[in-house]
């Protein structure tokens, strides 16, 4: 999924001008409210250590604002720093935090299960014309051919519920959808089809659990499938136990997943992880017609129980 199939003009989708904006209005908010003292630090993205990256920041004075930055770089999901995963952040006090519509979904998401409350963030969100997929050069302006495949299919670009909003949505072309033509090609396969290209996907993982340390929903502090007394998923990395690692992982953010595909960018074997998550959440609309992270106050299908539930599974 980290590849086109396209013949395309290489024509950015957005100019240095719109950056510049989105950066400056991040800026400005951030300073406020850290000097106003409604917040105890604001979650954003700086400049990398490589020219044209960009990576996490926490700053927590006025005259850090400067550091702030968007860029097409700017891929990680800053949700992740406000869950009981990275107390060194979460436990600060009130909190600013600069979220994509992707990222917005998962905070969304984190509310509803309370890992966080509305009224202790201060959400400043961007109107987002996207991100690179991986392995893209920084150096690269954000085109058809660079753009990640989850901002192609994109429905939150403006987010919405925020405190502030960052920058104009430029006018955007409508991109092929690569992972729905993907998704639609897994669909026609038998079951022995698909069954066989996930075992040949799952078979190179190497168990370096960079899909779980970059994921907001496992905020949990003991993994399930870090306990051996006793064992539920073999640990090493071998066919039967990534098989088993994967299939509990996709399970257990089903109807929580908010689609940033974060887990596939940072996968060095390059397995199409956001595909699995992106059927899962296909199942859970066509089923309950649930979307995650569309609301704070949802909890997915499979996080509550009702009377009046669906049954017939049960034999």
């Amino acid at each position: 999924m980290n590849s086109t199939a396209e013949n395309i003009t290489e024509a950015p989708l957005a100019d240095d001008a719109y950056y510049a904006a989105v950066t400056e209005a991040i800026r400005a908010e951030a300073a406020g409210v850290l000097a106003s003292g409604s917040v105890a630090a604001v979650v954003g993205y700086t400049a990398g250590r490589r020219a044209g990256t960009a990576m996490p920041v926490v700053i927590t004075a006025p005259d850090q604002a400067d550091r702030l930055i968007f860029t097409p770089a700017c891929q990680n999901n800053l949700a992740l720093y406000l869950t009981k995963a990275k107390k060194e952040v979460s436990t600060r006090g009130r909190l600013g935090v600069v979220v994509k519509g992707c990222d917005l979904k998962a905070l969304a998401g984190l509310i509803g299960e309370n890992q966080q409350k509305r009224e202790e963030l201060y959400i400043i969100g961007i109107a987002c014309a996207g991100v690179h997929r991986a392995g893209i050069s920084a150096s690269q302006p954000l085109s058809p051919a660079t753009i990640a495949a989850k901002c192609r299919e994109c429905t939150v670009r403006q987010p919405e519920g925020t405190d502030a909003v960052a920058g104009t949505l430029p006018q955007l072309p409508e991109l092929t959808p690569l992972e729905s033509r993907e998704l639609a090609r897994l669909e026609a396969m038998t079951p022995a089809e698909r069954w066989a290209f996930w075992k040949e996907h799952f078979t190179r993982c190497i168990r370096c659990l960079a899909c779980r340390q970059v994921c907001p929903f496992c905020f949990c502090e003991q993994c399930l499938c870090d306990r051996n007394r006793p064992q539920g998923i073999e640990s090493t990395p071998r066919p039967a136990g990534n098989m088993g690692w994967h299939i509990v992982r996709a399970m257990h953010l089903t109807g929580r997943c908010a689609g940033c595909a974060e887990c596939e960018r940072v996968c060095p074997m390059d397995i199409p992880l956001n595909l699995l998550n992106r059927k899962m959440a296909q199942e859970m609309l066509q089923l309950y017609g649930h979307q995650a992270g569309m609301s704070a106050k949802d909890k997915g299908p499979l996080n509550e129980y009702k009377e009046n539930d669906d049954q017939s599974f049960i034999k």
